[in-house]
């Protein structure tokens, strides 16, 4: 029996992600330790430890930065609250948040302000959702499933516009756009995608291929929403079965009993190099044969946050 890998592309980090870990880099670089960040500048424990060798404080919450000190927002972005809290501290704020994520804030700020009702798909608890909300939380409603869609109430069923999180799965998010606009019919849509589109990209491109694979692992850490997301997609999308792995060591060899094609991916916030690990170790239980397969391009970068581009 064929024993082979395909590997889906893009791989690496995204251009958001890129963004974020580069500036607690260039932090660490031009100001010393400690760099404090709150909260995981991106989810991925790999990376998360990279930089706390390197002198990286990770903090829950403002109030643990002492007075006067840096603070680096993660790409996850952040309620005005936090903003708030910060400046009564004196902190300096460097924003790392996803330019993509930001789009959305401002979205559901232009909305808002104009009196709509904003119906926001996403899940409960991620950093996401939670600084998206804060923007205006009397105005917006969180819609996690169809279910919430059916039921979800607003003042003025001609003034609702539906926003997104940037890391869900496509088909989701349209089911649930779809139960909202029966109930909505002057739904509005946001002005372009809030769906990042590194995960259309990686979500396209493991549905290409996921009815090809017996096994499809997806590296990625567990509280990675988009990674997560590109799990739930494999197996909608015809994989014999589909696994998360934050590493090469987590992989199970029990897993590929029987298995003759191996569907390889990664999450949008994992560098590059630890997709090249996992296939190491797939050579060394015979799958050695890899297939790269073509993905979209993903050229788009973002500069660094201000502060880094101007201090010297």
């Amino acid at each position: 029996m064929t024993r082979r890998v395909l590997l889906a592309s893009p791989r690496g980090c995204c251009a958001g992600v890129d963004r974020a870990i580069e500036t607690v880099e260039n932090a660490l670089a031009r100001w010393g330790p400690p760099v404090y960040v709150r909260h995981q500048i991106v989810h991925n424990t790999h990376v998360i430890a990279a930089l706390e060798a390197r002198g990286a404080v990770f903090v829950d919450d403002v109030a643990e930065v002492p007075e006067g000190a840096r603070v680096i927002f993660s790409a996850h972005g952040v309620s005005p609250v936090v903003h708030a809290a910060a400046a009564t501290r004196q902190l300096e704020v460097v924003d790392a948040t996803c330019p993509l994520v930001t789009k959305v804030h401002k979205e559901a700020v232009r909305f808002t302000d104009d009196g709509y009702t904003v119906l926001l798909i996403g899940h409960a608890g991620h950093e996401e959702i939670i600084g998206i909300m804060g923007e205006a939380p009397e105005s917006i409603r969180l819609v996690e499933t169809p279910s919430d869609a059916a039921v979800v109430e607003v003042p003025d069923p001609e003034r609702v516009v539906w926003l997104c999180q940037t890391t869900l799965a496509i088909g989701d998010a349209m089911e649930i756009v779809g139960v909202l606009r029966d109930r909505f019919p002057d739904l509005a849509d946001p002005p372009s995608d809030d769906i990042c589109f590194a995960t259309q990209n990686r979500q396209n491109a493991i549905k290409s291929i996921a009815h090809r694979c017996d096994v499809v692992l997806v590296v990625g850490s567990p509280n990675s929403s988009n990674s997560k997301r590109l799990v739930e997609v494999a197996a909608a999308a015809g994989a014999g079965a589909a696994h998360l792995v934050d590493g090469a060591a987590e992989l199970d060899p029990a897993w590929l009993d029987g298995a003759g094609t191996i569907g390889v991916t990664s999450g949008a916030s994992v560098p590059e190099v630890l997709v090249t690990h996992l296939l190491d170790r797939l050579a060394e239980l015979g799958f050695d044969q890899v297939e790269a397969l073509e993905g979209v391009a993903e050229p788009q970068r973002f500069s660094l946050p201000r502060p880094l581009r101007t201090a010297g």
